[in-house]
């Protein structure tokens, strides 16, 4: 049965003509169209393209340190490995050699949203043993955070900031859960099992104690860094304290899919569906797909939409449904459909020359409300990609 409705998927996606306009290339066709001014500019600029202000004028990544400097980079390699147009290279390596120097930074956990999405994409795409190295210094900095009394990779340095005003002593947001896949890729190219092993354990503590009996996850867990004790269950980013913040779930997700594809172990599996349960039969999942930016705003439906959130979303579903006889496409379709509509596709030229419009950084914040956002595009054309790849 499963391979019947596997083949009528495949079917019924491959009659169209492969450039009608609601094919896969043809979306992809349109974000390198999109993004190519964008490409321009940040080579003039020297800078990587992170968002747009108020009055539509781009915004590019906070020095010297801004944890979404690996997406423009990584997209761009995923645009090159599709056109092989050597421009897109030239753009990736000049982006990434803007932050290569932080490689060795071990003051914050993001080194994996950073270097795998960059120099990892730059490795299986040219094998080039340059890159390589710098994906295992950046493992090597990263583990460094690790912490055995609480079984995770500590998130955020609390020093005299707004987070030690909280009374937090050991921050591990469900976000750090996507900087594992570095570790698990250090591992596979060294042989050494040490960053496989604190990738697991921090997968495993998670698992035990950022998520709720439902599915949904907390935003951040605050421990003991002696005795591993929990001492806050909290938000940072969400609504509240006990609400189901979008990219929060959208992470989990993704997170516990990638950790299965490393370990084959059910476990993960499962718990990715469990996730993937939550957000599908959410009472407030919208009917385009596109999550609102908490699973419990208060004035739903007339709250932001997070297109950063539908597009991870819709990634990780296509890779899931490698593992679950095609279970979840239809609603990564769906998700990858509505993305790809005049409600969240920027007309060319517009939005920055981003992608995608409508996405949320941090509303508790006041920060990038409404707007493009690069990871947005970047799991979007990932996603894309992924439907490439398996010729739909």
């Amino acid at each position: 049965m499963k391979i019947i409705k596997s083949t009528i998927l495949l079917l019924s996606l491959t009659v169209l003509n492969c450039k009608s306009p609601g094919t896969t290339e043809a979306r992809l066709e349109k974000s390198e169209q999109q993004l190519t001014a964008l490409r321009t500019l940040s080579i003039q600029e020297k800078k990587i393209p992170r968002s747009i202000d108020k009055n539509g004028k781009n915004i590019w990544t906070r020095q010297p340190y801004d944890w979404t400097e690996g997406f423009w980079p990584g997209t761009c390699w995923m645009q090159y490995e599709r056109t092989q147009d050597e421009k897109w290279k030239e753009a990736a390596i000049a982006a990434q050699n803007l932050f290569i120097h932080h490689k060795d930074l071990t003051n914050d956990h993001d080194l994996g949203f950073i270097f795998n999405n960059s120099f990892g994409k730059a490795y299986r795409i040219t094998g080039e043993e340059k890159y390589k190295q710098v994906l295992i210094d950046a493992a090597n900095a990263l583990i460094t955070r690790f912490n055995k009394n609480v079984g995770c990779v500590q998130s955020w340095d609390v020093v005299d900031n707004w987070q030690s005003k909280r009374g937090w002593k050991f921050p591990v947001i469900v976000d750090n859960l996507m900087n594992l896949e570095m570790l698990f890729e250090a591992s596979e190219i060294t042989g050494n099992n040490r960053y496989r092993e604190i990738a697991i354990t921090h997968a495993n503590t998670t698992m035990q104690n950022h998520f709720r009996p439902d599915g949904s996850s907390y935003h951040v867990l605050d421990y003991n860094p002696e005795t591993g004790a929990i001492s806050a269950k909290v938000t940072a980013q969400g609504y509240s304290d006990e609400s189901a913040w979008s990219r929060g779930q959208a992470w989990g997700l993704y997170a516990y899919i990638m950790c299965y594809r490393y370990t084959k172990d059910k476990k993960y599996l499962d718990f990715a569906e469990k996730i993937a349960t939550f957000i599908l039969n959410h009472p407030n999942y919208p009917e385009d797909g596109v999550p609102y930016w908490d699973f419990n705003a208060p004035n739903i439906p007339d709250e932001p939409r997070d297109a950063s959130s539908g597009a991870i979303i819709a990634s990780a579903l296509i890779e899931l449904s490698d593992y679950t006889g095609d279970r979840y496409m239809q609603q990564a379709l769906h998700i990858l459909d509505s993305l790809a509509g005049s409600a969240y596709t920027a007309k060319e030229g517009e939005n920055g020359h981003f992608v995608l419009m409508h996405s949320v950084g941090s509303i508790p914040h006041g920060n990038e409300i409404d707007v493009p956002i690069n990871y947005a595009d970047y799991y979007y054309i990932e996603a894309l990609s992924r439907l490439r790849e398996k010729g739909l």
